[in-house]
């Protein structure tokens, strides 16, 4: 037994004790309605329904007309979704007890599971008249107006619900939920401010004030609120990381590797902390600790396609290509069907010079929905440098899709099927870009000097010259 256990919970481990110790000898202890319900909610709450049932039919058979008991039975039966058996036992508990609070509440409970929030809303509010446990039942009225998508509603009733009970994190968090919901962030705001003016010290608050100073882009207010919670709990590692991350937006990377490598301290080593440090690092130019930060971030957590991808863009900067295409690849590894990491992966490949690499890395980028300009004609200028024309063109075609009226889709076309003398087609995509963007004209030059010399080109480009 735990020598720092109270009387209660020390009873408690013995009454769990002996009717576990019941269940092996075969030999009936009695226990009183109490235990007994202590007892099943136990199995209630670690999952074992099977010892719960058992529990509840051993408890039944000595306390028949336990109402505490019956209860716990509506709530098994719900649980089971066994809706009609769950309602006809708590019509008949509430014919003898009509002013039990928790027989409203259970039978809200049904109505709820069967979609009717409204009736479970109104058996609730009548529950509410005959409770002692007020602040409980305004954060029950809330949940199910949440259900319902009445948001206004249900941030009433939790409102109500923390005028009850001013330390119910659980009824905060909804309200501040409520008013995100509703985008009424300065709103929020206003009311936190109003909740730590009489509990300044509410760490939760004061966290959730610079979280929605930090949405609304006001970091200075955001850090300030930070602080404020670290210094009420200095144990408070989301506040440390929520602060590192604000001082990072201010520009300030050193209070932000501070704040990070606090939360670090205070808990097991977090690769996001780490791979922030390591950014924070970049920005400072100390290039030696980014890729420290950002090894120890990888080496923390494999799966951080972040990680890998912070990696291999300290070695594109550097110029080290080799590496940097080895490290995008471990991100691929892990998240195949980005498309930005794929982007990158087709740049390295440019960048070494092959081509194959490349043009699959931008096919990839825009299967995976990256459909910018930028993307199709960088792959496509690789199709054309490869001597792929037939694909350069099929490849324009598919991004005519997207831009049907572009002037360097057009100029594109133009010179390919010039290249390949298809000289009528070849001279329609002239004139259409041409017409679109006369000034882009010498996107022929760079892509075919062949095509450039051409009479009929230049015949073409002079009669649409009205400068």
């Amino acid at each position: 037994m735990n020598m720092f256990l109270n009387d209660e919970d020390e009873e408690y481990h013995k009454t769990l004790s002996k009717f576990e110790r019941m269940l092996k000898t075969n030999k009936v202890i009695f226990f009183d309605s109490e235990e007994f319900e202590d007892i099943v909610l136990h199995y209630l709450d670690s999952g074992r329904l099977l010892l719960a049932k058992k529990a509840l039919k051993l408890a039944l058979e000595q306390h028949p007309k336990s109402t505490g008991l019956k209860l716990i039975q509506v709530e098994i039966y719900i649980t089971e979704n066994k809706l009609e058996a769950a309602e006809k036992l708590v019509n008949e508990l509430l014919e003898f007890e009509p002013q039990n609070d928790e027989i409203y509440i259970q039978k809200s409970n049904i109505y709820s599971k069967q979609g009717d929030h409204q009736q479970a809303i109104e058996l609730l509010k009548i529950a509410l008249e005959h409770t002692e446990d007020i602040a409980d039942l305004y954060n029950l009225i809330g949940m199910e107006y949440l259900f319902m998508d009445e948001l206004e509603l249900a941030k009433t009733n939790f409102i109500k619900c923390l005028e009850q009970d001013l330390d119910d994190q659980s009824a905060l968090y909804n309200i501040v939920y409520c008013f995100e919901f509703l985008d009424q962030f300065d709103e929020a705001i206003v009311f936190l401010q109003q909740y730590v003016n009489n509990r300044p010290y509410a760490e939760i608050a004061w966290h959730q004030i610079g979280r929605l100073h930090y949405i609304l882009k006001n970091y200075s207010s955001a850090a300030q609120a930070f602080e404020f919670a670290t210094y009420i709990d200095e144990f408070f590692v989301g506040a440390y990381v929520e602060l590192a991350k604000t001082y990072e937006k201010l520009k300030e990377y050193e209070l932000a590797i501070e704040n990070y490598q606090q939360a670090l301290d205070l808990e097991d080593a977090t690769s996001y902390a780490l791979l922030r440090m390591g950014k924070c690092y970049n920005k400072l130019k100390n290039n030696k600790l980014a890729i420290e930060y950002y090894y120890k971030a990888i080496h923390e957590d494999p799966l951080l396609d972040k990680g890998w991808l912070a990696v291999t863009n300290f070695y594109l900067k550097e110029k080290n290509f080799t590496k940097a295409l080895k490290y995008i690849n471990e991100a691929l590894q892990i998240d195949n069907k980005n498309a930005k990491y794929w982007k990158k992966y087709a740049t390295i490949n440019r960048k070494l010079n092959n081509w194959e690499g490349a043009v699959f890395g931008y096919r990839m980028a825009v299967e995976n929905g990256d459909t910018r300009l930028d993307t199709w004609l960088f792959w496509i200028d690789i199709l054309i440098f490869s001597t792929q024309y037939k694909m350069a063109i099929d490849t324009l075609l598919l991004a005519c899709e997207y831009y049907p009226d572009n002037d360097e889709i057009e100029y594109r076309l133009a010179s390919m099927h010039f290249i390949l003398n298809k000289t009528i087609r070849a001279k329609f995509h002239l004139v259409n870009a041409l017409k679109l963007n006369f000034n882009n004209h010498l996107i022929i030059a760079h892509l075919s000097t062949d095509v450039w010399n051409m009479d009929v080109v230049q015949k073409t480009i002079e009669k649409y010259n009205i400068v």
